[in-house]
């Protein structure tokens, strides 16, 4: 009697595997495979969604909010950072070698030259009409800290000229100015209208350069009041700067 219970307990056992294995590869296993192949062409249309979404973008010269962007030379070298995109006006040359990064924002007319580094990270940068930032220049902004509350951000007014190899920090310009190749204008200095700064100059932090006048040297010193050719200059350069990049955009 003990053999044969043991045997009319087997064949419960082999029934009820039978019957599992019968339910998990004619239900469970086909409802599985169909629920991941489900998961993997949603995940494949979004991916596929994105990446066109992203070249439409670019095709249609649109930022990351959908805000179209006019005559610009390349939007591949414009980034965002923490969800902030390069702002601009119209008709603005940018060279594809340069790199405009986060909060920034390119007032019309603008051109910005090969090479050029401009980083609105932790702190904005700002620059006004016809301005044309030259060949290998930097733009860089100061942090928010407790000395410093608000920073220093980056401030380029109207019709500046800033020559080949500057660095501008965390620094304010105002309207017509020409900053020479090479020079370096640091944290909280404040550059007034109309002024003439000298290649390879320094400006020192926090230091104030009146309206008017020509500086020159490391640190830098008030030289002279302008010349009127000088200052005649100032604007001008800021027009021959606007007709070439104009030039450089019919080129496309």
């Amino acid at each position: 009697m003990l053999n044969i219970h043991t045997y009319h307990g087997m064949i419960d056992v082999n029934v009820t595997i039978f019957f599992i294995s019968n339910l998990f590869y004619k239900f469970l296993l086909p409802n599985l495979i169909c629920a991941t192949f489900i998961q993997f062409k949603l995940f494949t249309a979004y991916l596929l969604f994105y990446v066109i979404f992203n070249d439409i973008k670019v095709l249609l010269n649109l930022d990351s909010t959908g805000n179209y962007m006019s005559n610009i030379k390349s939007v591949n070298n414009l980034r965002s950072f923490k969800g902030i995109f390069p702002k601009l006006g119209a008709n603005i040359y940018i060279d594809q070698s340069a790199v405009i990064l986060g909060d920034i924002t390119l007032a019309d007319d603008t051109s910005i030259w090969p090479l050029v580094a401009a980083r609105g990270d932790v702190n904005t940068i700002t620059i006004g009409s016809r301005t044309n930032i030259q060949d290998g220049t930097v733009l860089h902004v100061t942090r928010k800290s407790d000395n410093n509350p608000n920073g220093n951000p980056l401030v380029i007014g109207d019709d500046v000229t800033v020559g080949h190899k500057c660095m501008l920090h965390g620094c304010t310009l105002g309207n017509r100015i020409l900053v020479g190749m090479g020079a370096i204008i640091m944290d909280g200095a404040v550059i007034e209208d109309d002024v003439f700064i000298s290649a390879g100059a320094l400006v020192p932090p926090n230091k104030t350069l009146i309206s008017g006048y020509l500086y020159v040297g490391n640190p830098v010193k008030q030289i002279r009041p302008l010349k009127d050719s000088e200052a005649a200059f100032l604007k001008q350069s800021a027009i021959n700067y606007v007709e070439l990049k104009n030039d450089y955009l019919n080129e496309e």
